[in-house]
């Protein structure tokens, strides 16, 4: 785990999530800065390991290091910088890279929609291509089937519901759709284009005559590039009381991309969704 002199990260995710059986801690950081920031918040660090480096850069580093080494199974960014971690695992030379490119998914679960669902990709990928995009798709497939969507309905998002050549992600959209018609993507049901209503209600779906498998029960979203996709996840979190948690798949092992606005819950939900990941890494790797 790469903590970089994040005390509110570490109060709340580390002991909260150890003390709930989640995680093992690791702790990767300026030894001298880590314990100074503990003292100072009254935590006690005697227990935990810590891997003492000079700086964030050096953090980053070492816990890439860990992983591909084995002797962690799941990182998550403190106050490192999210690109700075990003760019340490998917490094040529990091052993953590694997032919999946990596994708973000949130795990939501608002009041107002029966299931939990996923949001997808709404915080690595800024402007997917097509091949991109159907990384995305497969790594939210398998985050789906980890936590018990045996056949995940993919909602593949765009304006509107009818493919427009003036629309790039209506193209990408329907393109997705056949690649998965042909076994290009497999494990779950696409269909798109679908605009936001269409694939979450049923309602909205029929009105507009779209006969469909995947609209109005949608178990994944993908939206058609990031800024899309962040604001989604945040509306849904800030304005529709959704719970939420965070990972990023593709790699070799689970990352985990905390937020300084993130609650406790969401931080120990993530870190519960990292620990069903490592456990479906060790018997099918990625």
């Amino acid at each position: 785990m790469a903590h970089y002199g994040n005390p509110v990260g570490l109060k709340a995710t580390i002991f909260y999530a150890r003390a709930a059986g989640l995680i093992d801690p690791v702790l990767v950081a300026p030894r001298a800065k880590l314990k100074a920031i503990a003292a100072q918040e009254g935590l006690d660090l005697s227990d935990i390991a810590i891997e003492d480096v000079p700086h964030s850069h050096a953090a980053a580093a070492r816990a890439v290091e860990l992983a591909r080494d084995g002797a962690v199974e799941a990182l998550m960014k403190g106050s490192l910088h999210t690109d700075e971690l990003m760019a340490a695992v998917v490094a040529s030379t990091s052993g953590l890279r694997t032919k999946r490119r990596v994708s973000h998914c949130f795990v939501l679960q608002t009041p107002r929609y029966p299931r939990p669902f996923i949001v997808t990709d709404a915080a690595i990928n800024l402007a997917p291509t097509l091949e991109q995009k159907a990384d995305i798709v497969r790594n939210a497939i398998d985050l789906a089937h980890v936590i018990g969507v045996a056949k995940p309905k993919v909602a593949i998002l765009a304006a509107v519901e009818t493919v427009s050549p003036s629309m790039p992600a209506t193209l990408d959209a329907a393109a997705l759709c056949k690649m998965a018609d042909r076994g290009q993507i497999e494990g779950g049901v696409l269909d798109g284009p679908l605009a936001f209503d269409n694939a979450v209600s049923i309602a909205a779906a029929r009105i507009k005559g779209i006969e469909s498998q995947v609209a109005g029960q949608a178990d994944i979203l993908v939206v058609p590039d990031l800024e899309s996709g962040n604001m989604l996840a945040k509306q849904l979190m800030y304005m529709g009381d959704a719970a939420s948690a965070g990972i990023v798949l593709g790699a070799k092992v689970p990352v985990i991309l905390t937020s300084r606005a993130d609650s406790r819950e969401s931080r120990i939900a993530s870190c519960a969704i990292a620990l069903m990941l490592a456990h479906r890494y060790r018997s099918v790797p990625p």
